[in-house]
Parts: structure tokens; sequence; C-alpha cells
């Protein structure tokens, strides 16, 4: 059967543009969708890592910090590519490529495990931007009610969000010019007014390249893992004109700055304050009224940027995929959502590092078992019409790819500090072999190529 008659065979259909069906319509050419990944990658989550990683919260040095979060970045754009090449090819969002591991019913639980954190995620965004908005509106004209201003902020989101990738594509392209602007200019000042503290509390001293300088590496890898999974939403809508060297090349432009400006002004403000609060740095590191303004609502459009780009289509995309209703009500939906979330516990200096801890124990093993089944054991060639078909041969659920997460995830739990890289091999070689003694079994998860590979032979 040829790629269009499976394509005009796929049963499912939504009212609305955004549909979990392959993507031929590629909207984000090669400036949109670096645009989109600066906007996206601007969020509080790097700002508040960075604070963690120096004094008086952490143990490196200046150069230190830089390399670990320059690592991390890399990392993270190497893996994009590797897990959205799927999306990429085929034009298929992650619900569906995951299919193939887990089986239809089994990637319902790795849908739910990427879409918890995401929902987390934008209440966290919303909760920073409304503080932010009413330390303004607390400045200038007395109002000061954060939770009114939540409530506000979260109903703009939702009605952005609702608008799809068109609109997605429209605020990321705005936002993400006010957004580099304004961090060169933060960086700018915190460099220029705080020079002497710099040196004496972050350069001068010896800092650590052992377990702390890794978990540094580990904590921003587990901000990322979220988004490695469900990279290929964002990947089936890059104009396929586009090779993989490009998409690397722009994932890394894309990621690498953003990234390195939020995590330095976050470790740089918290070094000469001593403070962690996002807000608290801002308003005190800020040398007059009007800049302490326009500072903040940075920080306000930087929550919009990542939320309509990063936290609203993996549990969109779910919601399509579990319940079938349009991708306007998912969006909705996920906003909803958010305010059931306690964000203002959260974002908290308390709680803030073990909720990106727990939820990449689970992240990591299920990007590794990704990743394995499409280059090891599909050979990059998916079935897309099977992958749709309900009915079909993959309908339930593949338990090599949930045994094998549980297991990556027993070994993450040992070492928190290090859990993304302790995780990864367990869990793919785990897949592996039970995908390889479950071929044994003629399990219709296994494709026929794999069953009849020398693995099989001996």
């Amino acid at each position: 059967m040829s790629n269009a008659e499976n394509k005009s065979s796929l049963t499912i259909e939504t009212n609305d543009s955004e549909n979990l069906k392959p993507q031929e319509n590629r909207i984000m050419g090669n400036w949109s969708y670096l645009m989109a990944w600066i906007g996206g990658c601007v969020f509080l989550g790097y700002f508040m890592l960075g604070a963690s990683l120096v004094p008086p919260v952490g143990d490196l040095n200046l150069i230190q910090a830089i390399v670990c979060i320059s690592v991390s970045a890399i990392i993270v754009s190497i893996c994009f590519n590797i897990n959205g090449q799927a999306g990429h090819k085929y034009g298929i969002p992650f619900v569906i490529q995951a299919r193939h591991a887990f089986g239809i019913k089994g990637s319902m639980f790795t849908s739910v495990l990427r879409a918890v954190p995401a929902i987390c995620w934008y209440g966290i965004q919303s909760w920073v931007g409304a503080m932010a908005l009413n330390t303004i509106a607390r400045t200038f004209i007395g109002f000061d009610n954060v939770f009114i201003m939540f409530i506000a902020f979260q109903l703009l989101q939702m009605f952005l969000s609702s608008l799809g990738f068109s609109g997605i594509k429209w605020v990321e392209n705005i936002g993400s010019v006010i957004i580099v602007v304004s961090l060169g200019y933060m960086l700018y000042v915190i460099i220029s007014t705080y020079g002497t503290l710099i040196q004496s509390n972050l350069i001068d001293i010896k800092g650590s390249w052992g377990l702390s300088f890794w978990g540094g590496t580990t904590a921003f890898l587990g901000v990322y893992t979220t988004l490695m999974l469900n990279i290929s939403d964002y990947t089936r809508e890059y104009t396929k004109k586009g090779t993989n060297k490009r998409m690397l090349l722009i994932h890394i432009i894309g990621t690498l700055p953003t990234t390195l400006f939020m995590g330095l002004i976050g470790l740089l403000a918290a070094g000469v304050t001593g403070n962690w609060d996002p807000i608290v740095l801002f308003t005190e590191v800020m040398p007059n009224p009007f800049i302490m303004v326009i500072a903040l609502l940075f920080v306000a459009i930087a929550q919009i940027t990542t939320n309509v780009m990063l936290n609203v289509i993996p549990p969109a995309y779910a919601m399509m995929d579990m319940f079938k209703i349009s991708y306007k009500k998912g969006a909705l939906i996920t906003g909803l959502l958010a305010f059931a979330t306690f964000p203002w516990k959260i974002a908290t200096a308390d709680y803030f590092d073990k909720f990106i801890q727990f939820y990449s124990i689970f992240l990591g093993p299920v990007f590794a078992v990704m990743v394995v089944d499409y280059y090891f054991v599909r050979k990059k060639n998916l079935d897309i019409n099977n992958l749709y078909d309900e009915k079909g041969p993959y309908v339930g659920v593949n338990w090599a790819g949930i045994i094998a997460v549980l297991v990556g995830s027993a070994f993450g739990a040992l070492i928190l500090e290090i859990s993304w890289y302790v995780s990864l091999l367990p869990a793919g070689i785990s897949y592996y072999l039970l995908m390889r003694y479950f071929g044994k079994k003629n399990s219709k998860f296994v494709p026929e190529s794999f069953k009849n590979s020398k693995v099989f032979s001996k």
C-alpha cells in the first residue's frame, strides 16, 4: 500500500486544523522554527536552576556553571534530533510515535507521564508570570492580589494556546525578538553593576567538577527530558525541505544561547544577592523602577511563549488521542487543569528540585525505549497505517516497553542526582532484550525484519 493510500485510510479525525494525522502542510520554515525554539526555551525554570548551581544553594563556580549549562544544552539538542527524526520523516506526533514501543493502549501511559509534568509546568509558569504582573501593579497602582492576576494571566494563555500552531507561531515570532533584546540588556545590567561581587562570590571560589557538576547537568536535562519525548510534535511542523543537519543546527542555536543566557542571569543574580526567588531577584537587581518594570514584563512574556510552545501541546495531544476531542478543547482543558497544580507550592526552593527529580526518574527511560525501538528494532521504518488502526496489530499494551521503563526507573531512583544518566542504559538494554524474547514468541509488536535478523538465528 502506498503512502497516499495509508494516509487516506487513517481513522483519527478532528474538527480543527490541529490533528494527529501525519502532517503534510508544514507551517514552520527555518526562521519560524528557530524563533519558536528561542521563545520556547526562555523560561524561569532555567533561571531558577542556574541560581541553584552556585552558592548559597549550589557548589559550582562561574566557569563550572557555564560549562554545566552548555554541556546540558548540547546533549539536549542532540537528543532532540535523535528522537525527533520520526516526527520529521513521517509527520506524526509523539502520541502516535509511542504506539510502536508501547502499544495503542500502552502509549496512553507514556502520554500521561509526559502530560502531567507539562500541566504542572504550565501552572508554575503562569504563577511566576502572575507574580511579576502583580509586583508591577502593586508598585504603580497599589493593587495587590496575585491570585486574581494568576486567573487573568491563565485565561489569556488559554485563549492564545487555543489558536493552534498558527497562533503559537505568531506568539513565538514576536515574543522571541522582545525576549532576546531583554536578555541581553539584563545580563549587561548585572555584570556592569555587580562586577566586584561576581568576582568574589562566583569566580574566586573553588567549586566542584564532581557529583555537583553532573548533578547540575542532570537538573537541566530533567527539565528538557519532557520535551525530548514529544519532540516529534514540533519536528512534524518543520519544513520537509529541512535536513537533519540543519534541524540539529537550529536546535543548538535555539537552545544553547537561550538556556545559557537564562541560567547565567539566574546564577549571577543569586550569586550577588544570595536569594533564589526569581521575582525577588529581578526586583533587587534592577537599578530603578522603570528597568524593573521592563524586566518583569519580560518575565511575563517569557511565561507565555514557553507555555503555548511547550506545555500545552503534550497534554492537548494526549487528550485528543485518549478522548477523541479537538485540539482546542484539549488546550482549554489543559489550562483549567493547571489551576489545580498548586504552583505556589511547587515553585519554591523546598520543592522545585524534588519536582524535577521525581518525574525525571520515569521520563528518561521512556526516551531510551523510544530511541531503541526506532533505530534498533524498526530500523527507522514505521508501519504508519497500522499505527492509526485501533483494531490493528498494535492495539493493547506492549509490555516490553512498560517493563523496560520500570526497570530504568528503578535504577534511576538509586542515584537521584544523576538519575537521567543512570536510567538510560538499563531501560534501553531491557527493552531490546525483551523485544528479542517476545520476537521468538511471535509478538505482534515485533516487526518481521527484527524477527528474521541474525539475533534470532542462534
